[in-house]
């Protein structure tokens, strides 16, 4: 498939989060919005009500990465805001494929998204009912870290599972990507790519989406 740039706005300036988007418009395939509750995640960013003035605000397709506890009862409302993916943490989820039918049939795409210290292999089993695998190649809950390249195990771990099953499935990955990464991560099988310092610390944010495409195109 088609390598996805998604940056992320946990990077940009939250004060002018519309104009971060429009920054990036033409060069970015998804917005990655990152939801944390001081829960499930030791860290409060972006909630429904500022992912429904975005909606309002860009076109763009809404990748809506919950780190939250009991999903269940916020991620359809994501759905209902016009998120195009809502991806939630299968650590915290109590029925991770009810909760998946429920997010496709309110328009959403659904995705499952696994923590760093979280094996891979329990939830493969589990991905024929999903659009998306987020794998975090980070500890969930802060932007600014260090890529784990140990982490692209899962990855190829999925990307196995999901080529040998026919599964229409994209592996995003999430922490750390940049330029000196990107290509790591496209080996080892991911196709969806989040990058936020590397998007929205850059000078010219559409110019880096242009330039971590470019690697892996």
């Amino acid at each position: 498939m088609t390598p996805i740039i998604a940056p992320s706005l946990l990077a940009a300036d939250f004060a002018r989060l519309a104009e971060a988007a429009q920054a990036v418009h033409a060069d970015a395939d998804w917005l990655h919005v990152d939801v944390m509750d001081y829960h499930f995640v030791p860290n409060l960013t972006i909630g429904l009500p500022v992912v429904q003035s975005l909606r309002a605000a860009t076109d763009h397709p809404l990748d809506c990465h919950l780190m939250i506890e009991a999903p269940e009862r916020w991620a359809v409302g994501y759905a209902e805001a016009g998120a195009y993916n809502v991806s939630f943490h299968v650590e915290a989820a109590a029925d991770p494929i009810a909760l998946a039918k429920n997010l496709r049939a309110a328009g959403a795409k659904a995705g499952l998204a696994v923590d760093r210290d979280t094996p891979i292999e329990p939830y493969l089993e589990l991905l024929p009912h999903f659009d998306t695998l987020l794998i975090m190649t980070i500890k969930a809950g802060f932007g600014g870290q260090k890529f784990m390249p140990e982490m692209l195990d899962k990855v190829r771990t999925a990307r196995r599972h999901a080529d040998a099953e026919g599964l229409q499935i994209r592996v995003e990955v999430d922490g750390g990507i940049a330029a000196d990464t990107i290509e790591q991560a496209a080996e080892a099988g991911a196709d969806a790519f989040v990058a936020g310092t590397a998007v929205f610390g850059a000078v010219d944010p559409a110019d880096a989406c242009r330039r971590l495409r470019a690697l892996v195109s």
